[in-house]
């Protein structure tokens, strides 16, 4: 039987993000997933890095407050070789 991945964002793809704004409002966020960003001791967010005319700017958004995400166009994940997953041994 075939090994099922799960679908993860992968880095220089474009998405479109929903999240929890102020009081009743929802913030929408569209640029290039640049990775994750630890926010405190157990805080994941993902950073965004969005253009704004000449200015770029990084937004990071807390996985609590995602409500939706939009891929927008989506960059190949380069494949691991083995090896470079399950490093070598030690052995005495």
């Amino acid at each position: 039987m075939e090994k099922r991945k799960g679908w993860r964002p992968t880095e220089g793809s474009v998405y479109r993000i929903i999240s929890i704004g102020a009081k009743d409002s929802v913030i929408e966020t569209e640029g290039v997933f640049k990775g994750f960003a630890t926010l405190g001791l157990d805080e994941v967010g993902l950073c965004i890095e969005q253009n704004k005319g000449k200015k770029k700017m990084l937004r990071i958004i807390p996985l609590q407050v995602i409500l939706a995400i939009d891929v927008i166009s989506e960059k190949k994940e380069k494949k691991r070789r083995e090896e470079e997953e399950n490093p070598p041994g030690f052995y005495t």
